[in-house]
């Protein structure tokens, strides 16, 4: 396949700022979407986890128990619970209601920075410093991993995890696909420190970012380069990029203060979006709509069609 089809008519862009929230938690290492877009989490340089309403931008709930800066969350499918990593090392499962720590799970060697669950959110997935990605049972009382991959020659960046797949990227510059099912791996040289991977919305495509400042589109089944967009700058640090909802434009965080958005299929650029002075740190966007969230230092910005927007 050349692109993921059908290619409809491009969809808009959210480039109005709907709120900024201070989110009282220090430096905001990562922001995520829930499962269906109502809420979203902010993992704070404070060691704390917070959940939101993004149609109000209202505080929920805070989730406390990492011993050090909270760097990943995720959201399970039916959002009754929350898993989490940190610089302590550990992964923790939460429970949303109780905001109790359903399990906390020890293993990884080092810092802990990526985390998620599988669809059903029987499984999580975390990826670490120490090069490794370890799967939890999240049913069992038995706090040792069901499995950990250990291809990776560095640190693990990020994954994503789309039904009997998972995709890892690493500092070690490969992207790996694994076919759990197939118990098969596919290996993709980028030749640069990888800080986020993604799945295209058919699955049929893989998204990565690097430290030298591009992001790479890739067919999932042959590895071939299907698009290359440049223009933001990413250097130094772990910035995260995606699709947008509809799989038509590819989005990324920059040190330059601005998410960069881009045409898929032309490669042109179609949307620079100015946050702030500062790094965005990191963006998620909505799982069906046009919305966008970012996060730079200590605040949270949600992005909308109108500026009025409340949902």
């Amino acid at each position: 396949m050349a692109f993921p089809l059908p290619r409809p008519e491009a969809s808009q862009l959210p480039q109005c700022l709907v709120r900024n929230i201070d989110c009282q938690q220090k430096a905001i290492r990562a922001v995520r979407f829930n499962a269906d877009g109502n809420y979203m989490l902010s993992c704070g340089s404070d060691k704390s986890l917070k959940l939101w309403s993004v149609s109000q931008g209202t505080h929920l709930k805070t989730y406390s128990g990492h011993g050090y800066e909270v760097l990943d969350a995720d959201s399970s499918y039916d959002n009754s619970h929350i898993c989490s990593c940190s610089s302590d090392k550990t992964v923790i499962l939460w429970d949303v209601a109780t905001g109790q720590v359903a399990s906390k799970l020890r293993g990884h060697a080092g810092k802990v920075n990526c985390v998620q669950f599988n669809e059903e959110a029987t499984v999580i997935l975390s990826g670490s410093i120490d090069g490794t990605v370890r799967c939890w049972d999240t049913r069992s009382r038995n706090f040792k991993p069901i499995q950990v991959i250990d291809d990776a020659r560095d640190s693990i960046s990020s994954l994503n995890v789309v039904q009997h797949e998972v995709l890892t990227g690493s500092v070690d510059g490969k992207v790996r696909c694994y076919d759990l099912r197939m118990g098969e791996l596919r290996v993709d040289s980028i030749n640069s420190p990888i800080t986020c991977v993604c799945f295209s919305q058919d699955s049929h495509c893989t998204l990565s970012s690097s430290l030298d400042s591009t992001v790479r589109l890739l067919d999932k089944s042959t590895g071939d380069m299907l698009g290359e967009y440049t223009g933001h700058k990413m250097r130094g640090y772990k910035l995260d990029c995606c699709f947008s909802s509809k799989d038509d434009y590819v989005l990324s965080c920059s040190e330059d203060g601005f998410v960069y958005c881009w045409d898929l299929v032309e490669g042109s650029l179609s949307l620079k979006l100015h946050v702030g002075k500062g790094v965005v740190q990191s963006l998620s966007f909505h799982p069906t709509k046009t919305c966008l969230i970012t996060a730079m230092e200590g605040h949270v910005q949600v992005w909308g069609l109108e500026p009025d927007e409340t949902g």
